[in-house]
């Protein structure tokens, strides 16, 4: 079994966790391929990490069976951007703050890796965004949380006329619009007034950013659904991003087609904690203020 390994440069806690999965990997006798952007770490522990198992971050997918992303949810959106259509199960270990993708916590790597090898793990299929744009001719952005249809340089609102499978939704007046997956729904969306979605339910999140109207809510449609935004502004530009790290500034009026992409992010998880204990766990979801004592 083969791994590929990215991080995180800037999380502090990369160095002692990165050290601790190679040599865990080199006592199981595992293949690996570690993202050359991680060399200045292992220069000096030429024992751990040898140059022939240093490559370049695509080189590094050459035959891996898993890719191990060491960081935040960032780092992981990141690195499912790199796997793109190979399919290539992602395991996320958390040096950030909340890490909703991120399967691990440091502390927990060295029990995980014991399961991984002994294939005691689970393997989940996230619904991926393909947004499309005329401005944009032979280009697609794919995103595993949001895209994001918002303004540019202006404080004004802009009008964001919505299509489902053709037929005329409404109109949003407001900052923007967030386009989510389920998995995206605890992201951008939720910080909107959005619904949390359970991550393998087929459905989208359309969620309006500020709306200046008490009638502007969030709407669930489901996956197959082929979501069309005209962006209007009188000289404001439009701002499209996916997961906050691809973007594009286009002219008013933007015309944006959002549907579900033909292929999926993997996420490895383990088998002893469910969605619900993520949510409790990170959110606190269900806890009662009122039974904490100040």
């Amino acid at each position: 079994m083969k791994f590929a390994i990215f991080g995180n440069v800037r999380k502090q806690a990369l160095n002692d966790v990165l050290l601790l999965l190679l040599q865990r990997l080199n006592g199981s006798g595992m293949e690996y391929a570690l993202d050359d952007a991680l060399l200045p770490i292992v220069a000096d522990h030429p024992e751990l990490c040898g140059p022939g198992r240093i490559a370049p971050r695509e080189k590094c997918l050459d035959g891996a069976a898993m890719l191990i992303a060491l960081g935040g949810d960032g780092t992981i959106l990141a690195a499912a951007r790199t796997v793109g259509t190979r399919g290539i199960p992602i395991l996320g270990v958390n040096l950030g703050k909340l890490g909703f993708l991120a399967e691990l916590a440091p502390e927990e790597l060295e029990k995980a890796l014991k399961n991984i090898f002994n294939r005691k793990y689970a393997v989940e299929e996230r619904l991926v965004l393909e947004a499309q744009c005329g401005q944009l001719p032979g280009r697609s952005m794919f995103a595993v949380n949001d895209i994001v249809v918002n303004k540019f340089r202006s404080s004004r609102v802009i009008d964001l006329e919505t299509e489902i499978d053709g037929a005329f939704a409404v109109t949003y007046r407001c900052d923007g619009l967030i386009i989510s997956t389920p998995t995206g729904s605890t992201a951008y969306a939720l910080s909107n007034g959005g619904p949390i979605v359970t991550p393998t339910s087929s459905v989208l999140g359309i969620t309006p950013i500020s709306p200046h109207t008490l009638s502007g809510r969030p709407l669930i449609v489901p996956d197959t659904s082929i979501v069309r935004v005209i962006a209007h502004a009188e000289k404001d530009e439009i701002l499209l991003s996916a997961d906050g790290q691809e973007e594009a500034v286009l002219p008013p009026p933007a015309e944006i087609t959002i549907r579900k992409a033909n292929h999926t992010v993997r996420l490895v998880k383990r088998t002893d904690r469910s969605y619900f204990d993520v949510l409790r766990a990170k959110l606190q979801w269900g806890k009662d203020a009122r039974n904490t004592r100040g």
